[in-house]
């Protein structure tokens, strides 16, 4: 009877000690690795954008009609300014085509909000 209880002490300490060895490397490794979480694969996917990424998200684009001698046909210079206001996206605008080598502006064509 006594070798039998001694037998199952043994046992019982084998399985604990091991148990405890276990949960000590165990927390060991948590502690030094981050988390692993399971992939969702069911996440929702965003939705497409209407512009570009780089694309400014506000302001207005800007198409003049600018000529670089007296006598020429008018060429159409667009301009995308990031402005909210109208006029001082017109006056970006000619600024710009006078910076571009259009010296003559003739008149604003269209002006549309992005």
């Amino acid at each position: 009877m006594e070798t039998e209880l001694t037998e199952f002490e043994r046992q019982m300490r084998r399985e604990i000690n091991s148990f405890m060895h276990n949960e000590q490397q165990a927390r060991r490794k948590a502690a030094t690795q981050p988390p692993e979480w399971p992939a969702d694969d069911a996440t929702p996917a965003k939705p497409q954008r209407s512009k570009p990424a780089g694309a400014p998200k506000t302001g207005h684009v800007v198409k003049l009609a600018v000529r670089t001698k007296q006598l020429e046909m008018d060429t159409v210079f667009e301009h995308i300014s990031s402005s909210i206001s109208k006029v001082e996206a017109q006056l970006e605008a000619e600024k710009a085509a006078r910076k571009a080598g259009y010296p003559i502006i003739g008149y604003v064509i269209e002006t549309t909000r992005l």
